[in-house]
């Protein structure tokens, strides 16, 4: 008997708010905003296994993303694997006319 493949389920899309900070902390901090939307999805999967009931999600995940370009407080050495990804990518420039 073939046993069914369980499927993962698809997260859940972010909110036109959360894109837009994370848009904007990518402008500020150089880097781009696909990383920082892993990282912010990173940071809910850590609130829902052992996060703070005393902060929301949003506030946990925000955090993860803050500490993860300023460099303060360790989510890039646990998001290393990302920081190391953005980090080669040269910055973007627009051109202006």
């Amino acid at each position: 008997m073939a046993v069914a493949k369980k499927s993962k389920p698809k997260a859940k899309p972010l909110s036109e708010a959360t894109r837009k900070y994370l848009r904007e902390t990518a402008k500020k901090y150089g880097f781009s905003s696909t990383t920082l939307a892993a990282v912010y999805r990173k940071g809910q999967g850590a609130y829902l296994s052992s996060g703070s009931r005393n902060v929301s999600m949003e506030a946990w995940a925000r955090g993860r993303v803050r500490s993860f370009v300023t460099g303060k407080g360790g989510a890039r050495k646990a998001d290393a694997n990302l920081y190391k990804r953005d980090k080669g990518r040269s910055p973007r420039t627009s051109k202006k006319k």
